[in-house]
């Protein structure tokens, strides 16, 4: 998800899109295990959206 698309959020949507990224990310954590996970390149995704909606959030907190 690009940064563009995120300050187009509400801040309620922005952190139910963080929690549903975080679930993604342990369900792709718990393929990586079982040996399951096809798209490794996923995790780095994910991580990254996750952390640009934290930006964002602590951006409008500031402000």
């Amino acid at each position: 998800m690009k940064v563009k698309e995120i300050r187009e959020l509400s801040t309620a949507d922005m952190i139910k899109k963080e929690q549903e990224y975080k679930e993604e990310l342990f369900n792709l954590r718990f393929q990586l295990a079982t040996g399951q996970l096809e798209n490794t390149a996923r995790i780095k995704e994910v991580r990254q959206s996750i952390a640009r909606i934290k930006t964002v959030l602590k951006e409008q907190e500031a402000n």
